[in-house]
């Protein structure tokens, strides 16, 4: 089995809803992100690629167009603006462009991460 990675980034706010007035996530606040999308395939292409990593570049777009300095509650449509929740959404995204897409990372902080994988 092959497994690649990419690594993306951007920055956004959001509010996270259901918690409590003084909790600091429940407030207005933003972040520098990263996402980072794992493929893997046990067959090579012909080029000895899993993935092309160019082909990926579609993720960027995607996100500098929908996510960079844009508020994650209106983006996504509700207040359920976790790193969890963002992740899984990411997935679906790319899970419809690259079947070999096993799983999406979504880092808040450089040592909070969450991760979807089916």
């Amino acid at each position: 089995m092959s497994t690649i990675a990419k690594c993306f980034a951007f920055s956004a706010s959001h509010i996270i809803g259901g918690l409590p007035p003084e909790h600091p996530c429940g407030r207005m606040h933003g972040h520098n992100y990263e996402v980072e999308v794992i493929l893997q395939s046990a067959e090579l292409d012909a080029v000895g690629f899993v993935r092309d990593y160019h082909e990926l570049s579609a993720l960027k777009e995607f996100i500098d167009t929908k996510l960079d300095h844009n508020h994650l509650n209106e983006v996504l449509g509700h207040d359920k603006t976790t790193s969890e929740v963002l992740s899984k959404w990411l997935y679906g995204w790319c899970k419809a462009r690259w079947p070999e897409v096993t799983a999406v990372r979504v880092c808040e902080t450089p040592r909070t991460w969450a991760e979807y994988r089916p």
